[in-house]
């Protein structure tokens, strides 16, 4: 899921601090690496990834995206599917292999952020069934309790989760120093 990288529609907290021409080329930069990721994954495990920019996933907050993304993604007929944000710099083909290796075993697979939100979710096709979209109600979205929150009412939705390894998204002025020292 991505916002389309234009001046003044994303990064709106990295803007603040280098400009919104500044954000956009950032995220320019993040959705090109996430698509070369996915196509590197594609091409090791084979399957299908879509990248949804922002008035591709429609109206409402992230909980309501998320779950008219998933719902539209399965009734194509597929067994999983696994959304991942696309400001992660340190993303790779072998997360999304990890993702949906776990989903093999387990109905959800989350990937923890360093902010105390998550840069991947993924479920079975039970599992999203299961869940009726109450997995991503009422959830605090933007604050540092959205992982906690999420964990929480997948226990009460006997959903038991796979985490993966924490990342760091890319959403200040601070993220940018690792990612530029990597450059």
């Amino acid at each position: 899921m991505a916002r389309r990288p234009s001046p003044g529609r994303c990064k709106s907290r990295l803007a603040a601090a280098i400009g919104a021409s500044a954000a956009a080329r950032v995220q320019q930069r993040l959705l090109w690496h996430t698509q070369a990721e996915a196509e590197r994954w594609m091409q090791q495990r084979g399957g299908t990834w879509a990248l949804a920019l922002g008035e591709q996933q429609g109206s409402g907050g992230l909980g309501q995206r998320l779950q008219r993304l998933m719902g539209r993604e399965l009734r194509h007929g597929g067994a999983q599917i696994v959304v991942v944000g696309s400001d992660l710099p340190g993303l790779s083909a072998d997360d999304l292999q990890q993702a949906f290796a776990a989903l093999e075993h387990q109905p959800l697979v989350v990937g923890p952020a360093a902010d105390g939100g998550y840069w991947l979710i993924g479920l079975t096709a039970a599992a999203f069934a299961h869940q009726r979209g109450r997995l991503f109600s009422g959830i605090p979205w933007g604050g540092d309790q959205v992982l906690a929150c999420t964990l929480s009412r997948a226990a009460e939705l006997a959903l038991a989760p796979v985490l993966l390894r924490q990342q760091h998204d890319l959403d200040r002025l601070g993220d940018l120093e690792p990612w530029c020292g990597e450059a």
